[in-house]
């Protein structure tokens, strides 16, 4: 299923004082450590991820894979689509980092996904009411905007 085909269920942004090719880098490696740390392997396997571990070049690249995840789209300076699958849900995770402005990028979260059965509707409805997903999206934006928008070593431009 292709990914603009699963149903929208919602989008997240932050302004990030930083070009898009400064910024993927740290883009790559939030997105990939958030959904590798201890017991996502075990999550994975134990909701049947495609994707349960950890395989594929790196840096990430169109094919890599970490626990419930497999790159579908891996544009430096430009998008990030991530896909996966399980027991209970289809779902895709794109990144999309865009100028906006002089030394300025929007990096926006778009989350797609579908539920399938009675479990699909239940996981569903923890998923989105426990809060666990926004916040945690929403980490990850922040943590990538902040990394960004540090001044490397021997850098006092910041740019």
């Amino acid at each position: 299923m292709p990914i603009d085909s699963l149903p929208h269920l919602d989008e997240h942004a932050t302004l990030i004082v930083a070009a898009p090719d400064r910024i993927w880098p740290h883009l790559t490696d939030v997105v990939e450590r958030s959904f590798s740390r201890i017991g996502m392997t075990e999550y994975a396997r134990l909701v049947s991820a495609a994707d349960p571990v950890t395989s594929g070049p790196r840096p990430l690249v169109e094919g890599s894979t970490f626990p419930g995840f497999r790159v579908a789209t891996a544009i430096p300076g430009q998008e990030l689509a991530l896909r996966g699958s399980h027991r209970f849900s289809t779902y895709a995770l794109v990144f999309r980092l865009e100028p906006a402005g002089p030394g300025r990028s929007r990096l926006r979260a778009e989350t797609r996904a579908t539920f399938p059965g009675f479990a699909g509707g239940l996981y569903r409805q923890i998923l989105l009411t426990s809060g666990g997903h926004v916040l945690g999206v929403r980490r990850m934006l922040a943590t990538i905007r902040r990394r960004s928008e540090q001044v490397p070593p021997g850098d006092a431009s910041g740019a």
